[in-house]
């Protein structure tokens, strides 16, 4: 059964329980959100509604400090990089609000023949369902509901059950920024309700950011329903190590791109790749540099790395690290478990036949891997069913462009590590998901772009 509660992955208190909706509640969530889309779409402007998601971005700011700290209560992030995720929301706001004319303005098409003139105009195509997870209880939420409902659509959104206390602040803060009722709501649903929801005809489409089980079940029930998805799952990124004249400052990336939100980033690098030239000192600042970072209080703003969010997060993590040593993998490193506090482990000899060479390790486990080719590096980097995003570091600008136009990947960072932006389209290939979120891209997915064919007397 699916129970909306706060339980604090750091110290285990449970906190208030929240009842999921009733058939009636739900029926007056989707009533509410389809009349209100038929209305609001119609009678008001892009500019107008523009005008709103700026003051949704004002509000995120001006509570910055309640979001974050809910945040670490539910799932224990870091208090930094919890205020890091709000600042994230308002650029993304801010960004919407800026641009959401200019993307939704009419594009015409020239004509091959004939008189007259064609166009395309962009139109909502009306109630959306948001299926958010924890790992990003505010961000995830921005980028699916900051371009949709500035396009006109409305949203219903279900978040995680152990971040409650987030989509009702979240929530509150769409009502106060001036939302008209039916326009974002959240619904404390069971997984059986939303399957429901999906088949609901005044339903259009659905977006799910989670796992490759729950992308796999939402993507059935939407196609039987021959609804639209964007998915955006899971992750294994490769951190292609080619060459450097700065090892120190990339063992410094490496490390945060591995321990960012605790490990627990669909998008964090995961598997690192080194040229055999360069592969044992890495492996050993690495090891070093990870061993220094201990597991500390998320309420602490110096803390880098807190609990994981949950029981069963850190249990099962701690089996996959298991199986990978007894199928065998070496633990370059593996610190002590105190609770849901889980230090950082590397793992080196991860062969094809282990389990550990095609998962995902959701936390702070990376796994090591020698290569004595550039050929060796891509056809390792690219040997997994996922494919989200990717890194590439060499001083060679002609090798740099070469390994990202092989990788199969929807992302590839060259350098640099933590870029992403408001403005940069944001999905996968492969298993990872379908579809992009961000950017310009996100406000293409979940739009009727309609053609206008107009004869001379038009």
């Amino acid at each position: 059964m699916t129970e909306y509660a706060v339980i604090n992955p750091a110290t285990g208190e449970r906190g208030r329980r929240y009842p999921t909706a009733s058939p009636d509640e739900l029926e007056a969530a989707v009533s509410t959100a389809a009349q209100t889309q038929r209305s609001w779409s119609r009678t008001t402007t892009v500019a107008q509604r523009a005008a709103l998601l700026r003051r949704v971005a004002e509000l995120h700011a001006q509570r910055a400090d309640d979001l974050a700290s809910t945040m670490v209560r539910e799932m224990g992030k870091p208090l930094s990089q919890a205020l890091a995720e709000v600042g994230f929301c308002v650029d993304i706001y801010t960004y919407y609000a800026d641009n959401a004319e200019a993307f939704m303005a009419d594009e015409p098409v020239p004509l091959l023949g004939g008189e007259g003139s064609a166009f395309v105009r962009r139109q909502p195509v009306g109630v959306l369902l948001g299926i958010m997870p924890w790992n990003f209880p505010a961000y995830q939420v921005a980028r699916f509901a900051g371009p949709n409902l500035g396009i006109g659509n409305t949203v219903l959104l279900k978040h995680a059950p152990q971040c409650p206390e987030s989509a009702l602040a979240i929530e509150r803060v769409f009502a106060d920024a001036g939302f008209p009722s039916g326009a974002y709501t959240n619904v404390f649903a069971t997984n059986e309700q939303v399957a429901e929801i999906i088949a609901d005809p005044r339903v259009q489409g659905v977006s799910l950011t989670g796992s490759e089980r729950a992308g796999s079940a939402v993507a059935e029930t939407a196609g039987r329903h021959l609804k639209k998805v964007v998915l955006e799952l899971g992750g294994s990124d490769p951190f292609i190590l080619l060459s450097t004249d700065d090892l120190d400052g990339v063992v410094e990336q490496a490390v945060g791109a591995r321990l960012d939100n605790n490990g627990q980033a669909c998008n964090a690098a995961k598997r690192f790749i080194v040229a055999d030239a360069l592969y044992d000192d890495f492996v050993a600042g690495f090891s070093a540099a990870l061993a220094g970072v201990a597991p500390g209080d998320p309420e602490d703003p110096r803390t880098v790395l807190g609990p994981l969010s949950s029981d069963a997060a850190t249990e099962r993590l701690e089996e996959q690290v298991d199986r990978a040593v007894a199928q065998g993998a070496t633990a370059v490193l593996r610190g002590p478990r105190n609770g849901n506090f889980f230090s950082p482990v590397v793992l080196s000899g991860v062969s094809a036949d282990n389990d550990a060479y095609r998962e995902e390790f959701f936390g702070p486990v990376a796994v090591v891997h020698r290569v004595t080719s550039e050929a060796e590096a891509v056809e390792l980097a690219n040997d997994t069913p996922f494919g989200l995003g990717s890194y590439v570091f060499t001083t060679d600008a002609d090798q740099a462009m070469r390994v990202a136009e092989q990788l199969d990947a929807g992302m590839v960072f060259v350098n640099v590590v933590g870029a992403e932006g408001a403005e940069l389209p944001f999905g996968g290939v492969k298993r990872s998901g379908v579809g992009r979120e961000l950017g310009r891209f996100g406000m293409e997915e979940f739009v009727n772009k309609k053609l206008v064919r107009l004869g001379t007397r038009a």
